[in-house]
């Protein structure tokens, strides 16, 4: 079937249009277009739903249980999950549902404030690196080389053993350890950001080094970090575990999700059920955050931009 011209209309200012070269569609920015792409990852959007209702979890539970989390009474020791204590009680009868609300808050704020202090120190390392580029960027890079030598996990226990157990020095060992992914990550945005016109008409007109880094590139680069960020918060949560699980986390009666892992260790064949909901817990915001990750990466990445 061939179209006759009296199908079309033409495109001008009587249709609306400022002028006739105007594109007749409507202009989307990155963000709205990165939402709409990550409202259509189904996995990210149940990933971000479990998220929230973790942190509600985290900080409304231990204001709306009945029970503390750390007084003892041993009439409940070891009583199985009831409609009394839903996830059951531990070894000297304190509910495991209040302690695993107050674990939450442990083991969230350990992987918010430990990757926030790891982005502070890997944007602006990696910043520095990737503008100044030449000898600079290579000694710089080969230190991150030195470290990356040894496994992360073993720079934490050794700086934990040095520090001694205690929460504000887990989040200062993983903080200053995990941000060597980061530095990397934004090394390489700025050396492929420098060199545009943006950045170029900044230093013509005498714009300082801080200044272009702080107020060009790494704003340019928010995609990359944020995506980094949210993959660095489970990996915190599950060091912070691990060293608790191992005794060089938090002490009693603190209790983060690896420290109630660790005390259902002696007991697991009897009560199975006291390391069940903790490892569930650790399990679940594990993949929620790498589940949404993924989306974000995906929702961020110019190159699928329609």
């Amino acid at each position: 079937m061939v179209n006759t011209p009296d199908e079309f209309a033409p495109v001008n200012r009587e249709n609306g249009l400022e002028d006739e070269t105007d594109i007749a569609t409507i202009q989307v920015s990155y963000w709205n277009d990165a939402w709409r792409r990550l409202r259509q990852n189904k996995a990210a959007i149940v990933s971000l739903v479990v998220i929230t209702l973790i942190f509600a979890a985290a900080v409304l539970g231990p204001l709306l249980s009945p029970y503390s989390y750390e007084k003892q009474n041993l009439i409940w020791q070891n009583t199985p999950p009831s409609p009394e204590h839903w996830f059951g009680t531990d070894n000297v009868g304190r509910d495991l549902l209040t302690r695993c609300f107050y674990g939450a808050r442990i083991s969230l704020a350990v992987g918010i404030f430990a990757t926030l202090i790891s982005l502070t120190i890997g944007v602006f390392y990696g910043g520095i690196a990737g503008f100044t580029g030449r000898r600079t960027d290579n000694i710089m890079m080969r230190i991150v080389d030195i470290f990356y030598a040894i496994p992360l996990l073993l720079w934490v226990i050794l700086l934990m053993v040095l520090l001694k157990p205690g929460l504000q020095n887990i989040l200062l060992a993983i903080g200053i350890t995990y941000w060597l992914n980061m530095a990397r990550i934004v090394r390489g945005q700025v050396l492929s950001l420098k060199e545009q016109d943006y950045v170029l008409a900044a230093k013509a007109i005498g714009a300082g080094k801080a200044r272009i880094i702080l107020r060009h590139l790494i704003p340019n680069a928010i995609g990359p970090i944020l995506v980094t960020a949210t993959f660095n918060i489970p990996q915190a949560i599950f060091t912070e575990s691990f060293l608790s699980f191992v005794g060089l986390g938090v002490g009693a009666p603190m209790a983060s999700w690896g420290m109630l892992a660790s005390d259902a260790l002696s007991g697991l064949r009897s009560y199975p059920y006291q390391l069940f909901f903790p490892a569930l817990a650790i399990c679940l915001t594990m993949l929620a955050f790498n589940f949404l990750g993924d989306g974000l990466r995906d929702a961020l990445d110019p190159r699928m931009r329609n």
